[in-house]
């Protein structure tokens, strides 16, 4: 039984890990629910500013150009081959 009371105690180094001393975050969520919520006319993906607008463009003419991609290579294959 005296071997269960040998057992190190966790590292120093680990336990100053999870100290009160570590940097607090500041909480930027009402500031996002704010920036979201307002009725502003925008859709909710537009509303983060020109980034999200960049990548619903970006988005948009990739989706946009693998539908029309597809739908050439699916004409492509239903035309009749020509025998050689």
């Amino acid at each position: 039984m005296t071997h269960f009371l040998s057992i190190p105690k966790v590292p120093l180094l680990a336990s100053r890990a999870f100290s009160s001393s570590a940097r607090q975050l500041r909480n930027r969520v009402p500031e996002a629910q704010k920036l979201f919520q307002e009725d502003n006319g925008l859709p909710v993906h537009l509303k983060g500013g020109t980034r999200d607008v960049l990548l619903y463009r970006a988005t948009m003419t990739l989706t946009l150009a693998g539908t029309c991609y597809s739908l050439y290579w699916l004409l492509f294959a239903s035309m009749p081959q020509k025998k050689a």
